[in-house]
């Protein structure tokens, strides 16, 4: 059995793909104020489908006894993330939105791996949030900076319900390590982990291919 916790393992595990996701050029240009409102407007959009998928496989999961430590309400964020196209868009935004080739196969690999498995569900789960509570809260600030935003079009990054972010997330990885999975399970998790991982890279150069072509 492994001996070091595995929220820790976990994180070793993945770091390369991890940083690759973070480090593509899409999201690099628009945390260094090189993006356009345009191209943020691009990312929610995408955002919208992904966790309509997420969190609607949240809702089919929470009668299953390993994914349920994991659900809580104060993480939902398809209503921050209607309400921020609302404002970016107008109120037709529904009839002006579409998925990327990238976003359509994340929400087929979310819905295949949460129909059946908890623990795929938990992987996706732990992808999504646990970012949104990290690396997200600066990528409100500097949208926030950039664009003049105050908190409409960006309230998918703010957790009023979460008054203390750390301590939320140091729980959260206290239940991972407290899940009974045996190695072999340990790896499938860790392995979906990095399908999301690759799936949000894969989302920044389908988004920067996209730009390209609008501007061509």
């Amino acid at each position: 059995m492994s001996v070091i916790p595995f929220s820790q393992e976990l994180r070793e595990r993945t770091r390369t793909s991890h940083s690759e996701s973070e480090g593509a050029d899409f999201m690099g240009d628009l945390m260094s104020g090189k993006g356009t409102v345009s191209d943020y407007v691009a990312l929610v959009v995408q955002h919208y489908f992904i966790y309509e998928a997420l969190e609607a496989a949240t809702e089919r999961m929470k009668n299953d006894p390993v994914a349920l430590p994991f659900i809580s309400d104060k993480l939902t964020r398809l209503p921050a993330i209607e309400e921020d196209l609302r404002f970016l868009i107008g109120d037709e935004w529904r009839d002006q939105i579409s998925p990327l080739g990238t976003t359509v196969a994340y929400v087929d690999r979310i819905r295949e791996v949460a129909a059946v498995w908890a623990g795929g569900f938990v992987a996706h789960h732990y992808t999504r949030y646990l970012g949104d509570l990290s690396g997200g809260q600066v990528i409100r600030t500097l949208m926030q900076r950039q664009f003049g935003f105050e908190t409409n079009g960006v309230g998918f990054y703010l957790f009023g319900d979460i008054a203390e972010p750390r301590r939320f997330k140091d729980t959260y990885r206290e239940q991972l390590d407290a899940v009974p999975w045996d190695e072999d399970e340990r790896s499938r998790v860790i392995d979906e982990v990095r399908v999301a991982y690759q799936f949000n890279t894969d989302l920044f150069l389908d988004l920067s291919r996209a730009k390209a072509a609008s501007v061509a």
